[in-house]
């Protein structure tokens, strides 16, 4: 099944491009920073979501590996 049918595989998609994005703009803040429009700009918006909410991003990754192991 595709995730994007599955609600919780969407959130877990989701969540990993957020957690992907902010690390690769706390490495090579270049990359991310150059696109902040267009499509491109998703990733972006997706550092910037990683970096202001991080505390409850974390929450949410710990809820879904916890909810993934107890399946």
């Amino acid at each position: 099944m595709s995730a994007l049918f599955n609600f919780e595989s969407l959130l877990l998609v989701i969540l990993l491009l957020i957690c992907t994005c902010t690390y690769i703009r706390a490495v090579a803040p270049g990359l991310i920073d150059r696109n902040k429009e267009g499509f491109l700009g998703l990733f972006f918006m997706s550092a910037r979501i990683g970096e202001r909410l991080s505390p409850y991003v974390a929450l949410a990754c710990v809820a879904m590996a916890v909810r993934i192991l107890a399946q």
